[in-house]
């Protein structure tokens, strides 16, 4: 996506590439060859702050923290060479990849914040500045200082717009020091949710630990404003490291949880959108911390503070001989209680206990519990069973982990599994979890991703469980999936499709290696069996000594599939192109996916059997506009929407592989397709949401079938149990399917 959209560019000696706080950057620049210079404009004149040479770029942190306007003054040094990458594109990678935005801010912010400033008396000035906002106020001394030094300064003109809503992702928790700035929701032109920022006001801090970076609403400067920035890493730390600190944005989270409107806003904003609210309407049992710690009523607050840091426990339930559990004491009140007011810490740890113990059932639903804890402003409750026994403790920093890292809960689980039993286990609940999330709302497309996230986190499980059996591997290998796990679009019956692609090694090692490689695929696909992952019937695995080869025989069986002479020689290589990285040198996954394209051009012959087999899979409906259905056996009466689904994945692959598109995920692929004009947008309307909504009726199946007839899962839909409407929309998005048949009938053969 980037190399056709990027174009080379050459600057002039002397250019003046941009100015600050005037010059909008249309295009990042990323320097081949020769030298940009950087000033700061101010009012005795230009400060030079910095250079950007060869290997670095130009103009992107600009793009992501100022709307794209310059943050300096810019002039070409020497004759430049660069590659111009729209920013529009930048912004777009940012958004979709956390890992590319956090880069760019760790690489190449060097130049851009305040530096001309003396380290000295910034520090010195921020720390007599934060100790009046809010959470810094709950910071020791010494995390007040580490945060001071640690704290840059930028500057932005009324009228900038700092973040948009659901695509600018921040990067560091904005604390406005001087002006003003508003925040809001859009929606169809209109501001929802308004409110002013005045100094001391802070953003930031919900969107990094709620929506993965993503901004939740849009920011503007309203009044010229100056800003400290702190990154993302030391905030998290001081989240991690201060229950407290962390506690404020949970708190304010919650409170505004309690509107309505900002409930709906937020429902329709956080990332993944259906997953994080949903996932509230599991049990409390999910997340609550079990094995509590209890101590007596009358031991002095010395001797409580060491049990709980022996225990390494943030909280302590206290009791007594008469009543059983009274109260609770967290580390908050050791700080707040005994440091803050000099109490002598031999005095019974009762003195500093909250009293009466909150408790609430473990039978909750997690979202329950967080009105609750909202709605009477507390932050811990003692989590009962039955019989009114205490069991756990919930505290409201489990319930923003909770909200801000799911699918996380289950996925920590799969990582700290010790043994298949265990990972057996945790993988038998996700039928459950599916339920409960399409029975909330969830649409298909996040339930794939989740799906696909336990799947791939499951992988990595198992292959380091196999690289502790076996060793290293000898040469840097990739185990390469493909077909629907290629695609991202696993459903809860899923074979395996997969392989092993190693790097070529020198002729003498090569029995050897493969030998190693063999082994090592045979034992990780005997381990996805046992984990759910059934074999592959057509025995597409890296156990397959087809399938486990070095990356030149890959490229050699790519190369045989697209000069074939026949379109029969095709029929079980198609799910060869959907191919990704599970795990391991993702750059192999790269050569590969290369060559790829470089064989695909000028052979047109390949789409052409591509798109002859493709026109196999007929949409279910008959002549006369009726479902075309199995008319004996166990699956009588019923068709296979999977098949019904298959055109609309060829058509897909089919103009992706055409139009050098990278993406194997089919929404995605459409989505580009879309982009690079190849498809209108109401053509792509049509197929997403036909895509969708035949996904969405494959996942009801599939979860039927597992939770109440207790079999497993299939793909087989009995139309006569669906209702009208859902009949209706399937034959209308069938018709829609052999339409688009149609199209690329005529595109790749030449048949109207």
């Amino acid at each position: 996506m980037v190399v056709a959209q990027a174009t080379p560019t050459r600057l002039t000696r002397g250019t003046l590439v941009s100015t600050q706080g005037k010059t909008r950057i249309e295009n990042v620049l990323v320097v081949l060859d020769g030298r940009l210079s950087l000033y700061q404009q101010k009012a005795e004149g230009e400060l030079l702050t910095g250079y950007i040479k060869k290997g670095e770029v130009f103009g992107g942190i600009s793009v992501m923290l100022n709307a794209g306007i310059s943050l300096r003054t810019t002039k070409a040094d020497t004759i430049v060479a660069a590659i111009a990458i729209p920013a529009g594109l930048i912004n777009d990678l940012c958004a979709q990849n956390k890992a590319f935005h956090e880069y760019f801010l760790e690489n190449f912010s060097h130049n851009i914040f305040d530096e001309s400033l003396d380290a000295i008396t910034r520090a010195a000035q921020a720390r007599l500045f934060l100790p009046g906002v809010d959470p810094f106020t709950f910071l020791l001394e010494e995390d007040l200082d580490r945060v001071a030094a640690s704290l840059s300064r930028v500057s932005y003109p009324k009228g900038t717009v700092l973040f948009v809503q659901g695509r600018t992702r921040v990067g560091y928790l904005y604390i406005l020091q001087k002006g003003a700035a508003e925040r809001y929701y859009e929606e169809d032109g209109e501001k929802k949710m308004q409110e002013l920022l005045a100094e001391g006001d802070i953003y930031g801090g919900i969107s990094i630990l709620l929506n993965e970076g993503l901004s939740v609403r849009t920011m503007e400067v309203v009044e010229d404003a100056l800003f400290y920035v702190l990154p993302e890493s030391l905030f998290q730390a001081l989240c991690n490291r201060n229950s407290a600190f962390s506690d404020f944005f949970s708190d304010t989270f919650g409170k505004r949880m309690l509107s309505r409107s900002y409930a709906s806003i937020i429902a329709k904003t956080l990332q993944p959108k259906a997953d994080n609210l949903q996932l509230f309407n599991q049990p409390l049992s999910q997340i609550y911390s079990k094995n509590p710690l209890f101590c007596d009523a009358s031991i002095p607050i010395r001797d409580a503070a060491g049990l709980m840091n022996r225990n390494k426990c943030s909280y302590a339930f206290v009791s007594d001989p008469v009543a059983s559990q009274v109260g609770i004491v967290t580390e908050k009140d050791f700080t707040r209680k005994v440091i803050a007011r000099g109490l002598p810490i031999d005095q019974p740890v009762s003195t500093i206990m909250s009293s009466p113990l909150r408790t609430i059932s473990e039978n909750a639903m997690i979202f329950e519990a967080m009105m609750t804890m909202m709605e009477e402003d507390f932050q811990h409750v003692g989590v009962v069973d039955a019989n009114q026994h205490v069991v756990g403790m919930l505290s409201s920093r489990d319930i923003l982990a909770f909200q801000g890292q799911s699918p996380l809960f289950l996925l920590r689980e799969i990582q700290l599994a010790e043994g298949m039993d265990k990972i057996i286990e945790k993988h038998d609940r996700l039928a459950g979890l599916i339920r409960s999330l399409i029975n909330n709302g969830a649409n298909a497309r996040n339930v794939t991703r989740f799906i696909t996230t336990v799947a791939d986190t499951t992988l990595k499980k198992l292959i380091h469980m196999t690289i502790d059996k076996m060793g290293p591997p000898p040469l840097p290998f990739v185990f390469m999936i493909m077909g629907s796990e290629g695609r991202q679009e696993q459903t809860l019956k899923t074979d395996q499709d997969n392989a092993i692609v190693y790097q070529d090694p020198e002729p003498d090692m090569a029995e050897a290696v493969n030998a190693f490689f063999l082994q090592f695929g045979e034992i990780a696909c005997g381990l996805l069996n046992q984990a759910g992952y059934d074999f592959c019937t057509g025995n597409v695995m890296a156990k397959n000594p087809l399938w486990c080869q070095p990356l030149s025989q890959w490229k050699n069986y790519f190369r045989e599939w697209i000069h074939a002479a026949e379109a029969e020689d095709l029929l079980q290589a198609s799910i060869f192109f959907d191919f990704r990285c599970g795990y391991g040198d993702a750059s192999i996954i790269t050569e590969l996916r290369q060559h790829l394209f470089s064989a695909l051009d000028g052979w047109s012959g390949f789409f052409r059997h591509l798109t002859e087999n493709a026109l196999n899979f007929k949409p279910p409906l008959g002549f006369f506009r009726n479902f075309v259905v199995e008319s004996k056996g166990r699956h009588r009466n019923a068709f296979d929407i999977k098949s019904a689904m298959t055109p609309i994945v060829d058509f897909a692959r089919v103009y992706a592989l055409k139009n050098g598109i990278e993406e194997t995920n089919t929404l995605d692929r459409l989505a580009q397709l879309r982009i690079q004009k190849v498809i209108t947008p109401p053509e792509y309307e049509e197929l997403e949401k036909a895509y969708s909504f035949l996904m969405q009726l494959r996942f009801v199946r599939q979860i039927t079938a597992v939770m109440d007839d207790k079999v497993r899962p299939d793909n087989y839909i009995n139309p006569k149990k669906l209702t009208h409407i859902e009949q209706t929309m399937l034959k209308e998005i069938f018709k829609r399917v052999e339409k688009f048949q149609g199209k690329m009938n005529f595109d790749f053969i030449g048949i109207a």
